[in-house]
This record gives structure tokens, C-alpha cells and sequence, in this order.
């Protein structure tokens, strides 16, 4: 094979030379400088080889290039400096095929611009076929009759006329020769003229050209035939509509060919076409469009096969096809489509992606992850934490389970056997025939094997405000490694905000619920439903409460409708998770399906862990601060949650902590002014504070006397109980969730009529209990050495009085039937004068035959009997398991309990045992109708 030492011109992408064809490119300067002397010192014309570089960011030359004449240099002109980088042109002309033996060994000379290489002129030894050159031929024909009818330029025409006269004259052995020429002179693409350079044998060179005249010819007359569909049935708004697909498309490539340019860095910034310009993601709706039709497209085809979601999804993009883009209907269709398409559908949901939902849940160690986090958020709440324990075994044992049953139908699927090879019964040990299974009964692809539901219960945390019941829900959604959504029900009253409006109105869109799955983008998300007792029931938009049945029912939840994507939506891998402060307004059925789960607040010690832990890094980092500028007593802090702060939860001690940071911030930072300091550096040395310069003094602890200059006056002072008659203390539970001692007093009137009078604003169910109680007084008056017989009234005898019984703080309403006990020991204490300790504080419900029944609160009241130092306290024998299982137990140490069944117990352990006489002559008979 004949070799030759030339110089080697880089062609970079997409520039190619062929033979017969001519090229013109830029040079730099030094390669022009090497080039024009080599032309000064050859007679002839000198003869270089121009060799493609295959791909932009490749630093290797192809093997194959192409031997070329140089016909002409161009220098740049004389008022032009020459130092650019690009002054010269040079023109190349196309002689024959080489090729380069060591062509991965040039790219080290690359910055040279030009080197010197040994390259080979293969030489054909086979003549062309004559049927490879009459396809040849006849294919060449035809592209360029198409050129032809096709060209509007005259200039055009008349030189692919010549080109069919000449490919109508050529003969047998000059067919290859013409196929260069053929393939220089059209517009092919990059890549198919590179694999057309490299075809060495002259019939491969004439079956490659071939190929792509037939490719070009079929590309010609699809654009012909699409031209002439347009151009006769499509309006003027659909061409408008055709046009700028077309400029969007051509503007996407345009871009996507600059950003793989290299030398796009150095285009001009003036240039606006060019990436470093100034661009927005505003710009260019078009191609946003386009780009969102085919992610719309994408979706719907990611969807499974065969499912509702896919079937609707399709319908509706078949009728966004036909409909103008200017339409409103066109709109609305799309809408809808984002949002379908949007969904996280469980049926869609891959093998890859499921095996990521449940990466969490296969960890050994996931429990205690799960309690180390529960920990981590929430201090106290043992109660809380073993029963959300129990909640995610429960959940991560049907999910692995679910999984494990899904594997197993997946298996089934591929167990079916199409041959007749003997197979192994498991129980006889005999060899069997498997039946043949005829393959076309047979899927070409296994159906998704869709994974049974996890079908768990709905907890429903029940609480006073700021007791953690929504940081709960973020950790087991943290504990699951799932998407947490938060869902606001508080003044809720239209039914569409659950279900969804339907299509046909303006402006609809999907429900809370539609939407929290698409924010999510799993189908396994935790919604957390928050403030569901606040939700409003039945009127003229419907009922929210009752929409709410569906989503929370495991039997129903699988194929929730909303009107809007008109599609069954599958929520049974959901977490649902409520919140509420009360049970009151929750309507039954939607209680029916939740677990109830109390939170019944704090203590004081729990509360000041809680602000070490949490409220105190939070409020100094929200206000510029370390722990080294400022520390407060645990002292001080026991003092703002006993005097101003009561509540079951930490908001309010929260926002007091950050008054006192705020405080102490602004002396900071006057201090540091004062003695021209950073306040960002930590507090100076003693020495410091005792220059002369400084105007203040700062001192970084909070003391318990320094609470009233920061906060100001505490809202809650310490009572002084006493001991006097018609007086006893009450267990209540306040407003705000907290437990509380209330005096119950009572007073006679003189001059009275037996009756009693009631004040305190109190409701209904208390003033019940206040009747209930003088009449069990009055009816055992004589029993109690009251009155002298039993036909005495005790209001009446030996004066006629009437009884006052006042509950204090008369602002303030009152209702329930946990302060019979109390009233009864009042109204016994006012008419014997017998007096109740006032270290002893007391609660139940009372009935008409001297009965005490439980009540609740108990945990917030004896927390509340606690801080007020009561010693003793009586409560119904129905609690008992309330008080070991919910009072802690250095406060159940440092108080007495007393647990009675009825009011004669409840007497003796007020009073203390024979101050009360009790005749035990009568037998009390019950009564069983």
C-alpha cells in the first residue's frame, strides 16, 4: 500500500471533506505561516490531509480522512491585526481517501495546529459490480428528480439537472467516483458522510450511497406530502399553530448544538443566540410548551397498562390533539392532564422506586432508629412513644408481608412452561408432565403484579394546643422515610375542598387530598389531617365531615373518588394521621374510624427539659445568640411556667423564653456598643467589665427576681387557701387544658325560703350537680345529725335560710359533673360546721343514691393539685387505674390518694373519720325495675 508524509489539517466537528468535494475553513496564523511556506518552496500546489475529529469534546482523530490540494490562503487584510486567533482562510480540495494508521497518537499535537503524519492511499483491486451501479443509478435518479421539482431556485435546478445528466452518462468503473461527488453536494447528515468516508471497497462505497439517497428521497417527499396537507386542509390558526411547533423545534436544537459547541465559551455576549446572554426561564413559551407536552406524554406512557388511570389519560390526550390550541376546552383538557399525569399512581409505581419505599422498612434496626428519633423530638410521653412503637411494627410487618406476597404472584407468573420436559412431583416423588400451555393464551410481558394494601388504624391524637401533636406526625413520617403533607381542616365547610370540584365548573381544580398526594409524588406519603374537630358539618356546600368517611375508612379508602380526576385514586398506602382538641364536636362515624390517642400535657419538670433541649436553642438561635451569652435558672424558668405560662403545652412558655432572650439580646448589644465590641464574639474577660469606657454592665444569667423587669407582672399569684366552714377545694380542668384547684363556697342567707342559689357562670351539667347535692344533704340530714327527724328540712329548721354556692371567677364558664363530691362536703361543712382541711382537694361525679363516678382529667388535676401543695386527695375508686398509669411517680410519692365508691367513704376521708355522725339504723334497699 503506497504511504506518504503529510501535513495533517484537523477538521472539527461537523466538518467533513470528501473527494471531489471543496471546503473552506479558518486557520490560525501559524498553521497560515506554515502553509504559505510550503506553497513558496513546492513547484506545485502542496497536498495536505484533512482528517474529521468524530465528536465535539474528543481529542482523537479519525482514521480515515482525505487527501486534499490547498487551492487558495487568504490573508487577512492590512488593517486587521493578525494576532486573532482565526485571521487566515484556507481552501481545500478534495483528491482521494487515506487513511491514518496512528491516529490516537496525534492528539498530543493538537495545539500545534498543524504536524506531519506517515498516512496510506488504499487502492480498490475489485471493479465495481454493474447490479451495485444500476441500483446506484437508478436511486441517484430519482433523489434528484425530487431535487428538482422540489428546488424553487433556478441556479439550483440547473445544477441538479446536470447532476442527472451526468448520472445517466456515467459508466460502470466511474460510478464510485460520481457517488463523491453525489454525497459532497448534498446536504446529508454528519455521521452518515463519516461512515461514507470510511468505505474503502468502491460496492460498500456505492451501497452506503445508495442507502442514503433512498433515506434522503423519503425524507423529500414525507415534507412534500406534509407541506400539501397543510397548505389544503389545516385553518390559518392551526398553521400558525404547526409553524411554531416547528420554530420551537428548530430553536431547541439550535440550543442544545450551542451548548455542546466548544466554542461556545468564547461566542459573543452580544450574540443572541449564544448560552451566556442574557436569558430567563420566562423566555420562550413555545419551547416550554413543547417541552411540557412531551413530559405530559412521558407520564401517561410511564402508566401502567390496562389500569383506569391509563385508559382516561389517553382518551383525554386524543381529544387535546384535535382540539385548537387557542380553544378554552384545549385549557381545561391540558389541566386535567398535568394533574393525571402528575399522580403518583401505585400501579405505575416501578420495581426500582418500590424497592426504594421500602428501603426504610427492611432495615433490621428500623424500631430503634424509630425510638431514637421519637426521643430525639419529643421529650416525655412515654405512653405516646409506645404506642407509636407499636403503630410502625405493626406497619412495617403487613408492608414487608404485602411485599413478600407480591413477590411471590410475580414468580407465579413466570413458573408457566411451554415444553413437555418431565418435571418432580414434591410429594410422590414421581416424575409428571407439566400440561402444554399454548404460548398465545400468554402475555408478551407479565402483568404488574399490584401489592396488597396495608390496611392500618387511623390515630387520632387528641390535646390541648402546643402538647406536640403535630411534631408528632413529622416523626413517623421521619421514622418511615416517607414525604410528610399537612392538611389544615380548621374552617373547612365546602365539601369540593375534600372531594374536589367537578370539571365542568370555572377555575375547578382537585381536592386537599388530590393535591397533598401530587405535593408528595409517592403513593405512600403521611397526611397528617390536622384540626379535624374544627371541621364544619352539613350545610347548603355540603358535608365535609361526612367526605371525610371515605378517605379514613380502610374498606373504602382503596378507590377514593374526587370529582375532579374522575379517576378511583388508591389511598390505602397512605398514613393518615388526626389532631384535635376535643372529641365533643367530632361526629360519630368520623370518630368510628380513629384510634384515639390522648395527649394530656406536660408536667413542670418535663416542661423545663423541654425548653433546655428545644425552646432555648431555637429562640437563641432565631435572635442572634449562643448558650455563652446568656443562661437561665431552672428556677426562673419553673417561674415562668407556674405564673405565667399555665397551659398543657410549651407555646406560651416558648414565646415567654423568647421575650427574656429578646431581653437580654438588646443588653447584649448595648453592652458591646459600649465598650466598642463584636457583639458576634463571646463575652469578655472580668477585667474587661471593668473598664471605664463601658456605660453598662452585662450579666448573662436570668434569675427568678429578675422575671417581673422582663416579663412584667405575673398573671398568676399563689391563692392562700384556709380552713373555714362551707369552704372545700376542687379539682377542675381549665380552658387551656390545664388542671387547677377551685374553692367551692357556700354561705347561708338569713331570712331565706330553702332555696338555693347558684353564680359563678356555670352551665347546665354543674348546676345539675349542685342540685343533686342538697338534695342527697337534705335527704340525709337526719342521718348526719343535721335535723332531729326525718320529716325536717335542714334549709328550714331551726331558721329558714336559703344556700349560696359560688364557684370564683365568675368570668370564667364552668360545666361538668366532676365537682359533685366537692359540693356535697361544702354543703355538709356549712350545716355542721365541721371544716375541710384546705390541704385536701377532691373530684368525682355524684348520682341520687350517694354514688361517685369517675371522671377525667385526672393526670392535669392531680398535676394541678401538685403545684398547689396538696397534701391529700379523694377521687372515685373508677380512677385508680388513671392515677398509676398517667401520674408520675415522684408525684404519686409525695401525695396521698384516697379512691372512695360512695359519699359516706367521701365524707369520712374529708372530715376524717367519726367528725361526720352517720346513723346506721336504716338499711338502703336498690331498686331493680
Amino acid at each position: 500500500m503506497p504511504t506518504s508524509t503529510l501535513f495533517i489539517v484537523p477538521l472539527s466537528f461537523p466538518l467533513i471533506l470528501l473527494p471531489t468535494g471543496r471546503i473552506t475553513i479558518p486557520i490560525r496564523a501559524t498553521v497560515g505561516e506554515v502553509l504559505l511556506q510550503l506553497i513558496q518552496e513546492s513547484e506545485a500546489q502542496p497536498i495536505v490531509a484533512a482528517v474529521p475529529i468524530p465528536a465535539v469534546d474528543s481529542a482523537s482523530l479519525h482514521e480515515w480522512g482525505c487527501a486534499a490540494r490547498v487551492v487558495r490562503i487568504v490573508r487577512p487584510p492590512k488593517g486587521v491585526a493578525r494576532d486573532g486567533q482565526q485571521p487566515y482562510l484556507l481552501t481545500l480540495h478534495g483528491l482521494s481517501r487515506i487513511h491514518l494508521p496512528d491516529a490516537e497518537g496525534a492528539q498530543d499535537h493538537f495545539e500545534d495546529g498543524i504536524f506531519e503524519r506517515i498516512v496510506e492511499y488504499p487502492q480498490a483491486t475489485i471493479p465495481p459490480t454493474p447490479e451495485a451501479a444500476s441500483t446506484f443509478k437508478a436511486t441517484a435518479a430519482r433523489l434528484l428528480d425530487r431535487l428538482i421539482q422540489d428546488s424553487a431556485s433556478d441556479t439550483k435546478k440547473e445544477f441538479y439537472t446536470k447532476l442527472a445528466g451526468m448520472v445517466d452518462d456515467v459508466q460502470i468503473q466511474r460510478a464510485p467516483w460520481l457517488a463523491d461527488l453525489l454525497i459532497s453536494s448534498l446536504n446529508a447528515e454528519y455521521t452518515d458522510k463519516l461512515d461514507f468516508l470510511s468505505a474503502f471497497d468502491v460496492n460498500d462505497r456505492l451501497k452506503r450511497a445508495t442507502e442514503m439517497f433512498i433515506k434522503q428521497t423519503s425524507i423529500s417527499e414525507v415534507s412534500k406530502k406534509i407541506a400539501q396537507s397543510i397548505d389544503e386542509s389545516l385553518s390559518r390558526q392551526q398553521k400558525e399553530f404547526f409553524l411554531r411547533q416547528q420554530r420551537a423545534a428548530i430553536d431547541r436544537e439550535l440550543r442544545s448544538i450551542q451548548r455542546s459547541s466548544p466554542s461556545q465559551s468564547r461566542s459573543s455576549p452580544s450574540d443572541p443566540t449564544s448560552s451566556t446572554g442574557s436569558t430567563s426561564e420566562l423566555d420562550d413559551d413555545e419551547q416550554a410548551d413543547a417541552a411540557d407536552m412531551a413530559d405530559i406524554r412521558a407520564k401517561i406512557e410511564a402508566m401502567a397498562q390496562d389500569s383506569e388511570e391509563r385508559k382516561t389519560a389517553v382518551r383525554e390526550w386524543r381529544r387535546l390533539r384535535r382540539i385548537p390550541a387557542g380553544s378554552v376546552e384545549h385549557g381545561v383538557i391540558r389541566n386535567y392532564l398535568e394533574w393525571l399525569a402528575a399522580m403518583p399512581w401505585p400501579a405505575s409505581v416501578g420495581t426500582v422506586e418500590a424497592d426504594r419505599l421500602l428501603r426504610a422498612l427492611r432495615d433490621r434496626e428500623f424500631l430503634l432508629k424509630a425510638r431514637k428519633q421519637l426521643d430525639i423530638d419529643h421529650y416525655g410521653l412515654e405512653k405516646i412513644k409506645k404506642r407509636l412503637i407499636e403503630y410502625l411494627a405493626v406497619v412495617r410487618l403487613k408492608e414487608l408481608q404485602a411485599e413478600k406476597g407480591a413477590r411471590i404472584a410475580q414468580e407465579g407468573h413466570e413458573l408457566h412452561k411451554t415444553d413437555d420436559t418431565p418435571q418432580l412431583d414434591a410429594n410422590s416423588g414421581a416424575l409428571v408432565k407439566l400440561e402444554k400451555i399454548d404460548p398465545t393464551s400468554i402475555h408478551p410481558t407479565p402483568p404488574r403484579i399490584r401489592r396488597k394494601s396495608t390496611k392500618g388504624p387511623i390515630l387520632l391524637f387528641v390535646g390541648p394546643p402546643g402538647t406536640g401533636k403535630t411534631s408528632l406526625g413529622q416523626s413517623i413520617a421521619r421514622a418511615l422515610d416517607r414525604p410528610f403533607q399537612r392538611i389544615s381542616l380548621g374552617g373547612v365547610r365546602d365539601e369540593a375542598e375534600i372531594r374536589g370540584h367537578r370539571r365542568t365548573y370555572v377555575a375547578s381544580s382537585p381536592g386537599n387530598i388530590v393535591q397533598a398526594l401530587r405535593k408528595a409524588g409517592r403513593p405512600d406519603p403521611v397526611i397528617l389531617l390536622d384540626e379535624i374537630d374544627k371541621i364544619a358539618h352539613n350545610n347548603f356546600h355540603g358535608d365535609p365531615a361526612a367526605a371525610l368517611l371515605e378517605v379514613l375508612d380502610p374498606e373504602q379508602n382503596h378507590s377514593f373518588h374526587d370529582h375532579y380526576i374522575n379517576v378511583p385514586v388508591d389511598l390505602s398506602q397512605v398514613l393518615f394521621i388526626c389532631t384535635s382538641n376535643t372529641l365533643e364536636t367530632i361526629a360519630a362515624p368520623l370518630l368510628d374510624r380513629c384510634e384515639i390517642v390522648h395527649l394530656s400535657g406536660y408536667t413542670y419538670n418535663e416542661k423545663i427539659h423541654i425548653a433546655r433541649r428545644f425552646l432555648i436553642p431555637k429562640q437563641l438561635q432565631a435572635n442572634a445568640l449562643t448558650s455563652d451569652h446568656l443562661i437561665i435558672q431552672d428556677t426562673a424558668l419553673l417561674h415562668v411556667a407556674t405564673h405565667y405560662t399555665r397551659e398543657a403545652g410549651v407555646r406560651s412558655l416558648e414565646r415567654a423564653v423568647g421575650a427574656i432572650i429578646r431581653h437580654k439580646a438588646v443588653e447584649w448589644a448595648e453592652y458591646c456598643d459600649s465598650i466598642n465590641a463584636d457583639p458576634d464574639a463571646s463575652i469578655p474577660a472580668t477585667t474587661a467589665l471593668g473598664k471605664e469606657t463601658a456605660t453598662k454592665i452585662y450579666n448573662k444569667s436570668v434569675e427568678k427576681h429578675d422575671l417581673e423587669r422582663i416579663l412584667g407582672i405575673a398573671r398568676w399569684e399563689e391563692e392562700e387557701r384556709e380552713e373555714r366552714r362551707g369552704l372545700v377545694y376542687g379539682l377542675v380542668v381549665t380552658g387551656m387544658g390545664e388542671g387547677d384547684v377551685m374553692p367551692v363556697e357556700t354561705s347561708p342567707v338569713p331570712e331565706g325560703s330553702g332555696k338555693l342559689k347558684l353564680t359563678g357562670s356555670l352551665g347546665d351539667v354543674i348546676k345539675e350537680s349542685a342540685d343533686l347535692a342538697l338534695d342527697w344533704v337534705k335527704a340525709r340530714a337526719y342521718d348526719l345529725y343535721i335535723t332531729k327527724s326525718r320529716s325536717q328540712d335542714p334549709l328550714k329548721n331551726p331558721d329558714s335560710i336559703d344556700v349560696h354556692l359560688h364557684l370564683p371567677s365568675g368570668a370564667v364558664k364552668k360545666d361538668g359533673p366532676s365537682a359533685g363530691i366537692a359540693m356535697v362536703c361544702a354543703f355538709v361543712s356549712l350545716l355542721t360546721g365541721a371544716c375541710v382541711s384546705s390541704d385536701i382537694a377532691m373530684t368525682g361525679e355524684i348520682t341520687l343514691r350517694g354514688r361517685v363516678g369517675p371522671v377525667g382529667g385526672i393526670k392535669e388535676k392531680v398535676l394541678g393539685a401538685h403545684r398547689a401543695r396538696i397534701t391529700k386527695v379523694i377521687m372515685p375508686w373508677g380512677n385508680r387505674q388513671d392515677v398509676e398509669h398517667d401520674v408520675p411517680l415522684e408525684i404519686r410519692q409525695q401525695m396521698k390518694f384516697v379512691f372512695v365508691r360512695t359519699l359516706e367513704e367521701v365524707l369520712e376521708a374529708a372530715f376524717g373519720k367519726r367528725v361526720i355522725g352517720q346513723r346506721r339504723s336504716d338499711v338502703l334497699l336498690e331498686s331493680r325495675l
